[in-house]
């Protein structure tokens, strides 16, 4: 089982999987930070989330799940109304049954009638909505959002953003067109040590946690508590997440080549998500999802072995455990941060347009034209539709309109 977990590692599988870890660690650790969670249980619990993840999906969807951002207002909410973190923790726990009831059913649904209802033009403007609607925490970060920007400047920020994000940019063209694939597929990492150091120099970096940080530190492990009210409020966002789900696995897919809604089944890649999701409540951790920043990488590195990621879960496994070594990470100036989100949201929104040239969509066609253009809008202009409990908004709501749109003008090419 080890030998299936971790095959094909070596030396170079390693130290991407370390690069994996950076990509999804600022974005794990902002959720609890928000919440009032642990951040060393979000950590262990993205961890093992992961590898779970890899075990019900056959090891072969290079794929990390991280902290969910779509839960933070839920959790808010059920605090701010009264409740308590043990009783979030129980809505979010529920949230991911909801996942595991969704994938029994999909298991008895044709992955070809799946793929009529997901077509290129539905599917397409999904994946280029996941880098566009991330673009703008790509620009917050680079511009020295959270109030760098008043101490430092806006444009210094701007100019650390900019050389990290140069040097991501001269390390996988100038080694790629070098022969050096090793160190072309390490342009996260390497302009992640570049900016810090750079920040370091110019006076970014603010050492106090990292000194005051333990070495070692067991994170505080917490049981959920179940109360209706707080189910009420965080199964619902399932829903939305459910959908957007659906989008991060055909945007993987896209970057590999590959159709991971037939093989290893949609049912399978949501099961695992919703069973980590339920796992990370069980413990004290925010639900689970998976990582477009880590999608963005396999893109841009051109490594599609799923090995990595499991390697970065074990990275996050073990840095729950040692809070030093996490405060280092997180004193990572967010323009350094921000300056590669920029290419690695820049690299998904690329692979949807990819995807819809590939798949030839006619946008002379007016019905795909409608439909495509309709998601755009939705998706990007902040529309928010509530039903009672339910709200849907950004993503969820644009794949769901799509979904339906398609439907409804084309379905003659459902049958």
């Amino acid at each position: 089982m080890i030998k299936r977990f971790f095959s094909n590692c070596d030396t170079k599988t390693v130290v991407l999987g370390l690069q994996h870890t950076f990509v999804m660690f600022g974005a794990t650790v902002l959720v609890p930070i928000i919440t009032g969670l642990d951040v060393g249980v979000a950590l262990f619990a993205a961890g093992a989330g992961t590898l779970i993840f890899h075990f019900v999906t056959g090891f072969k969807v290079p794929i990390f799940l991280g902290s969910s951002f779509a839960f933070i207002p839920p959790i808010l909410a059920i605090v701010q109304s009264g409740g308590s973190i043990a009783t979030a923790l129980g809505g979010v726990f529920c949230a991911g049954l909801l996942y595991i009831l969704v994938a029994v059913i999909l298991k008895f649904i044709d992955p070809d009638f799946i793929e009529k209802i997901l077509p290129a033009h539905v599917t397409g403007p999904m994946i280029v909505l996941i880098g566009l609607m991330l673009s703008s925490v790509a620009i917050q970060q680079a511009s020295g959002a959270y109030g760098l920007a008043e101490i430092k400047g806006t444009m210094s920020c701007w100019a650390l953003a900019l050389f990290t994000l140069s040097t991501g940019i001269f390390i996988k063209i100038y080694f790629g067109r070098h022969g050096k694939s090793f160190l072309s597929a390490l342009p996260v990492l390497i302009s992640l040590i570049a900016g810090y150091f750079a920040a370091a120099v110019t006076g970014f970096v603010d050492f106090a946690s990292v000194q005051e940080a333990a070495w070692f530190g067991v994170p505080q492990f917490t049981l959920p508590k179940f109360n209706a009210s707080a189910i009420s409020i965080a199964v619902p966002v399932a829903i939305v997440t459910i959908v957007e789900h659906f989008g991060d696995v055909l945007a993987i897919g896209n970057v590999t080549g590959k159709d991971y809604i037939k093989d290893p089944g949609i049912s399978r890649t949501l099961l695992g998500d919703g069973i980590a999701t339920s796992l990370s409540a069980l413990i004290g951790g925010p639900a689970n999802t998976t990582y477009s920043e880590n999608t963005g990488a396999v893109a841009l590195t051109g490594n599609f072995n799923p090995t990595i990621m499991r390697i970065a879960a074990l990275f996050a496994i073990t840095l729950s455990f040692i809070p030093k070594f996490t405060a280092v990470i997180q004193s990572i100036p967010s323009p350094v941060i921000g300056g590669i989100s920029i290419l690695l949201f820049g690299m998904i929104a690329s692979i949807g347009i990819k995807n819809m040239v590939d798949a030839r969509v006619d946008l002379t066609d007016p019905a795909l034209l409608i439909i495509t253009s309709t998601m755009f809008v939705l998706g990007l202009g902040g529309a928010e539709w509530v039903f009672g409990p339910l709200k849907f908004s950004g993503l969820g709501l644009s794949a769901i309109v799509g979904i339906l749109l398609n439907i409804i003008i084309n379905r003659k090419s459902l049958k």
